[in-house]
């Protein structure tokens, strides 16, 4: 797949209705086409320093980037942190991360080319490509891909992400705004109840929250209910 059809496959990706994992996946399967040779690929992300798998396309990636995590080191950390590409020719003649080369054949990889994900300069993460064979990633034609296809997804990754957490925030906001109304309505009925004024039947409900440990949003749909059931039929 050239990188002008990349392109335009990712953003036909949907990102409204759906997880960040879906999307992410979807993402990556887009980059394995995008890159000769590749067998199996990852979106590495960064966050407080903690590098986790955000995707991944083919076991052989998600098995060779959770290695990686559990050493604390290895190719798709070390790009996304510090920002370089980085290639392994062979595995079995890869003399860097010795501890981590010691058991990466044992998740089929031979062969990796670790791709920082460039975005507004700095590197969100790696776009961690692998295969089964040696040297499938040595030829300038597979790192210039490796390159170009990085640029385009990192871009997607970002947009993917940011749309996320919007979604997320939005979701907390109508939870507020629900849980504010709900909270006006039980006021009402205590000061109707009561007889008290709006900031009495605030602390009726904050005590009762303490009283009983549960959430002020729940003590105030307890109390809004039961003005409902005891209304005539």
């Amino acid at each position: 797949m050239v990188v002008q059809e990349l392109w335009r496959e990712l953003s036909r990706v949907v990102l409204i209705g759906r997880t960040l994992e879906e999307v992410l996946t979807e993402i990556t399967a887009l980059a394995s086409s995008g890159v000769p040779g590749a067998e199996s690929t990852s979106i590495t992300m960064i966050r407080d320093d903690k590098p986790f798998t955000a995707a991944y396309h083919g076991e052989m990636a998600l098995a060779a980037d959770e290695l990686q995590y559990r050493k604390g080191y290895g190719p798709c950390v070390d790009a996304g942190r510090a920002g370089v590409v980085l290639r392994i020719d062979d595995v079995i003649e890869e003399t860097r991360w010795p501890e981590y080369m010691a058991h990466v054949s044992e998740t089929g990889v031979r062969s990796s080319l670790s791709v920082p994900l460039p975005y507004q300069g700095t590197s969100v993460g790696a776009l961690n490509i692998y295969s089964g064979l040696r040297r499938a990633f040595a030829s300038p034609e597979s790192l210039e891909a490796g390159l170009e296809v990085a640029e385009a997804i990192a871009v997607a990754v970002v947009n993917a992400d940011a749309h996320a957490q919007l979604s997320e925030q939005a979701h907390h906001m109508r939870l507020a705004m629900e849980s504010r109304a709900v909270i006006e309505q039980a006021k009402g009925v205590l000061m109707a109840q009561r007889h008290v004024d709006a900031d009495q039947a605030f602390e009726i409900l904050r005590e009762a929250s303490q009283r009983y440990n549960r959430k002020l949003r729940e003590i105030a749909l307890g109390i809004v209910a039961s003005t409902h059931d005891q209304r005539p039929r």
